[in-house]
């Protein structure tokens, strides 16, 4: 009868934990395979991990957004006329080799939206000095972190309220939202 009682209340905790893992707070969930689900919505500082393909390569990162900024105009001089009337969004990550396959040269690209979750309409093509993106030469062992800034745009007097990850099938109609 206590062996019954015991496994009862191990089975209850391992339920309560399972449903911690997959409910989480604020709209954020976890796929069976650890992975961020579809639509999930973080805060800036949060950690999300994501099945990433790039070119022919695939394998786990996580992804955490540091901060979201607007730059200031000046910072798109070099594109001349094709700059007018936008600023920059800087958007600062880390991002993280999970599963340990061999993702060097990888590009993370994140996009920017307005407090409603609907896309800025801006696209920059390149960084500026204020924000290089970088690619690691070296991003294949489990454990590997870089630290790198993805240029975006608002058009001027826009707001940003967040950024998206839509990469692959999985997440390009329910991206994961980091919000300011």
């Amino acid at each position: 009868m206590k062996s019954a009682r015991t496994a009862l209340i191990v089975t209850g905790c391992a339920a309560a934990l399972l449903l911690s893992a997959c409910g989480g707070e604020g709209g954020k969930t976890v796929n069976a395979d650890g992975t961020m689900a579809p639509g999930s919505e973080l805060k800036v500082g949060e950690r999300a991990v994501v099945p990433f393909e790039y070119a022919e390569k695939s394998g786990t990162i996580a992804i955490t957004v540091k901060s979201i900024d607007i730059g200031p105009k000046e910072d798109l001089a070099k594109f001349k006329d094709k700059g007018e009337g936008t600023l920059p969004v800087y958007v600062r990550m880390v991002i993280e080799n999970v599963g340990g396959t061999d993702l060097s040269g990888a590009d993370v690209s994140l996009r920017a939206v307005d407090a409603d979750g609907k896309g800025t309409k801006v696209i920059m093509a390149s960084g500026t000095p204020a924000c290089k993106g970088e690619t690691p030469e070296d991003f294949a062992t489990k454990g590997a972190t870089f630290e790198t800034c993805d240029t975006q745009g608002v058009k001027d007097g826009g707001e940003v309220g967040g950024v998206t990850f839509s990469d692959g099938a999985r997440y390009k109609d329910k991206p994961i939202i980091w919000k300011k």
